[in-house]
């Protein structure tokens, strides 16, 4: 497994991770604890020093089970997001610093840790990072040493520029072959100010795996059958042709030429695979990790004009 530094906090980390939304039961369905455990020993096992997580998982469900897990490994890195309080109906971000503290000694206690490693504000809003106070609460659990960094996982564009502002070392934000614009547009700040950049959404929750045909319906309790409708999907699925042509050679399915773009930039640190089994999270790795990592520069010059071609841009 090839690692690369993350940003500035001095982690030098797998190119690829593993996610746990997944393995988690929350998004795509029930996922029992045996073959959640299997996957994360797996992961390690072939080389993963990175997992990522959050407290909102499982209402920490995830994060316990990381804890146990992991007893025997301490030099993997966890990833963990908190914010999002569960409590209430529907639930509610809440950065101020008595819940921040709380939900960290929380994780604290359910990861078995004395420190976590990078620690993320779960999609805060552009007014909460620009007001500062909860810069000042990660830096003072920096200082008391609960975290060793911190960041955040922004939806956009904007949210990552006021985070760097904000003084995060770290940001996780989607990118993919569909949905790359936010980091490119964020490259400069990226670059100047050394921040990781863990990229998530690396299949867009399964679409750039190439395996649904028009009409595909999901199963109850799968996010993303609220994600679509089934024209969006149907049209979805048709801008894949666009792209196909990047599955040649050594690049065997749409799933690993995903996986390789995101690889191919620079400033992705580690790209979060998602993975719901253990086969699922082999033959991922299998797939990006034979024969060259990256996407030939050939096809990554003739990627922003097939996107246009679909109506998409790069």
């Amino acid at each position: 497994m090839r690692t690369r530094p993350l940003g500035k906090t001095g982690l030098v980390v797998s190119e690829l991770s593993l996610g746990t939304w997944g393995l988690s039961g929350d998004a795509y369905g029930g996922v029992d604890e045996a073959s959640a455990e299997k996957a994360v020993a797996r992961a390690v096992d072939i080389g993963v020093n990175l997992i990522d997580t959050a407290d909102a998982y499982g209402g920490g469900a995830m994060e316990a089970l990381l804890g146990r897990a992991l007893t025997a490994h301490p030099n993997v890195y966890v990833v963990t997001k908190g914010g999002t309080d569960r409590s209430t109906s529907p639930p509610r971000k809440r950065f101020e610093e008595a819940y921040l503290r709380v939900a960290v000694q929380r994780s604290l206690k359910r990861l078995r840790r004395r420190q976590i490693d990078v620690y993320l504000l779960h999609n805060p809003s552009i007014a909460c990072l620009r007001e500062g106070a909860v810069t000042h609460v990660m830096e003072a659990l920096k200082k008391e040493g609960l975290i060793a960094h911190w960041g955040v996982a922004v939806g956009d564009f904007e949210s990552g520029r006021a985070s760097i502002e904000a003084g995060a070392e770290v940001l996780e934000l989607a990118y993919n072959l569909f949905q790359s614009s936010d980091l490119h547009r964020l490259s400069g700040d990226v670059t100047v100010d050394k921040v990781g950049i863990l990229a998530r959404s690396v299949l867009s929750y399964g679409l750039l795996a190439g395996q649904w045909d028009r009409g595909h319906e999901f199963a109850p309790g799968d996010h993303r059958a609220e994600r679509w409708t089934q024209a969006e999907l149907d049209r979805r699925i048709e801008q894949l042709d666009a792209i196909r042509y990047l599955q040649r050679g050594d690049i065997v399915t749409m799933r690993a030429a995903a996986c390789r773009f995101v690889l191919s930039s620079h400033l992705v640190s580690s790209a979060i695979l998602g993975p719901r089994t253990t086969e699922q999270l082999v033959e991922l790795i299998r797939e990006t990790g034979s024969g060259p990592r990256y996407l030939p520069e050939v096809d990554l010059r003739a990627l922003p004009q097939a996107l246009e071609s679909m109506g998409l841009s790069a």
